[in-house]
């Protein structure tokens, strides 16, 4: 760092150990101190857990013979449940609705990355949602277990985890990365409820368990971490100004909340409840299985959609502007450094 050389307005100090090469790294996110290694450990460490929690889901609900009785029952107490079989035959079209939306979703994202000229951070985003699909697919047709049959005898596909889950959070945390700072609270926010409800459907009809929409949510969770944390590697995230939160965005991200809270207590409580034994299910236990499955469903997709929120508080995501712009060319017979000392570089 040479001498006129000012640090940075609420950037970390200069370590002694670095010279005068510190600066110059910790422009490229290189100081162990600097902006950027620290939002690379955070994300990184983000991805880790993500990972290690999708770990534990998979060997507690697959490869456990009780996780499995409870998926079963999960998707068993469905139609038990008088409720959630008089919302479904009263909206029949949920299920069209669901995947049209999906589309609207995807197209959506691609519009605000064109609209914003954010094409590199637009190609991330699909990128990485791709990304997470392709292991979900894997996990579904490669990962070890038992296969689930049908009262027939017919062998049921794996959804462990669930592909439209993947793609709905992945479109979600996708806008993360093209909407700008101060719109991207609200637009995760209004993402996640509309992601919940698509995976609480897709578990009241009975297309996944409750265990492949959380696994999904996680999934997605570590694909993005491990994304943001690659961003951090190259310098290409910076710090956002601190500013309070509106109260418009306010009011958005408080539903999310609670229904993180909500559900991941109600599903914790009722969890204990319905864990079947060995014997014959009780006649009960299939609907209490339903109704924790969408709790701690809900619970899940909503607070892994706060948790990365508040990994990026004050993160900004956007590439940063060019310092300076050619305004106009130099015909080819002008000089553009002429010989005038008002125009001498100092």
């Amino acid at each position: 760092m040479a001498l006129f050389d000012r640090p940075r307005t609420g950037g970390s100090p200069r370590s002694v150990a670095a010279g005068d090469t510190w600066w110059y790294a910790a422009v490229a996110g290189e100081a162990a101190g600097s902006f950027s290694a620290r939002i690379r450990i955070r994300m990184r460490r983000a991805c880790l857990a993500a990972i290690l929690l999708l770990t534990l889901t998979y060997a507690g609900l697959v490869l456990t013979a009780t996780g499995r009785r409870w998926g079963n029952a999960a998707v068993a107490g469905r139609l038990t449940d008088p409720a959630v079989g008089r919302f479904l035959s009263e909206h029949p079209s949920l299920q069209g609705l669901g995947t049209l939306s999906l589309v609207l979703a995807v197209l959506l994202l691609i519009a605000v990355g064109v609209l914003r000229k954010r094409y590199a951070r637009l190609g991330l985003a699909l990128g990485t949602t791709a990304a997470a699909l392709a292991v979900a697919e894997l996990l579904q047709r490669y990962a070890p277990g038992p296969r689930f049959v049908t009262a027939s005898g017919v062998a049921v596909e794996s959804g462990f985890p669930s592909s439209p889950a993947v793609l709905a959070l992945g479109t979600v945390f996708g806008l993360l990365l093209v909407v700008p700072h101060r719109l991207r609270s609200a637009a995760v926010s209004l993402g996640a409820l509309w992601s919940v409800a698509l995976g609480a459907h897709s578990v009241a009809s009975g297309h996944h368990r409750p265990g492949d929409v959380i696994a999904a949510d996680l999934l997605v969770l570590a694909a993005f971490a491990a994304t943001v944390a690659l961003l951090a590697r190259k310098g290409k995230v910076r710090p956002a100004y601190r500013r309070g939160l509106p109260f418009q965005r306010f009011l958005l991200t408080v539903p999310v909340a609670l229904l993180a809270i909500g559900g991941l207590a109600a599903g914790g409580y009722l969890l204990g409840d319905c864990l079947p034994g060995t014997g014959p299910l009780p006649v009960e236990l299939p609907r209490i299985a339903h109704r924790c499955g969408q709790a701690l469903a809900a619970g899940t997709g909503a607070a892994t959609a706060l948790g990365l929120l508040g990994l990026l508080r004050r993160v900004d995501l956007d590439p940063a502007s060019a310092p300076y712009r050619i305004g106009h060319t130099v015909p080819g017979d002008q000089d553009p450094f002429p010989e005038e000392p008002d125009h001498e570089i100092s």
